[in-house]
């Protein structure tokens, strides 16, 4: 892996966190959001570049950025053609910040190495959708909720709910 590039398209805290497990694998790690700077990217053990470097020099080129009026379709047909032809694009951001149609034209032509998502546009993925069926995309359901914390949160604030609008009957 050492001889890999990871580029974070979002490095906030958890492109934070996934920036240091690419260093600890010895990954060269470049990053880009609108907002970052090189100081915040340094940081997170990343070098600062430019939206266009990222998606050329990326290896594997995972997102991580909420989904906005400025984020929708950031990830156009223009940068996802700068991709090189084995990269690897992994979206655990909302499923509309990906052009989905320029996405799909651009697997189907095998002009990317491939996709990993599991968050998708439209949810549930409808049987027919091409994700279903093109060879180079792994597809997982959306189980990133899967923490410790975060089920003593939904129990908690659940179990709340419940105890407020019993004592309301």
């Amino acid at each position: 892996m050492s001889d890999r590039t990871l580029g974070i398209l979002g490095l906030g805290r958890i492109g934070g966190a996934v920036a240091r497990i690419g260093s600890a694998f010895g990954m060269k790690v470049i990053a880009w959001s609108q907002n970052l700077t090189a100081q915040h990217a340094a940081e997170a053990g990343a070098t600062a570049v430019s939206k266009e470097e990222l998606f050329t020099r990326a290896d594997i080129l995972t997102i991580h950025t909420l989904l906005s009026r400025r984020t929708r379709r950031l990830v156009d047909e223009a940068m996802i053609a700068r991709m090189k032809s084995d990269a690897w694009l992994i979206k655990t951001s909302r499923g509309p910040i990906v052009d989905e149609g320029a996405l799909i034209e651009t697997l189907g032509a095998q002009r990317i190495g491939g996709y990993a998502v599991h968050v998708f546009a439209e949810e549930p993925l409808p049987l027919a959708h091409p994700f279903r069926t093109l060879p180079n995309v792994l597809a997982t359901p959306h189980i990133g909720y899967v923490a410790e914390d975060l089920y003593r949160t939904f129990y908690g604030d659940s179990a709340r709910a419940i105890a407020g609008w019993l004592g309301q009957t």
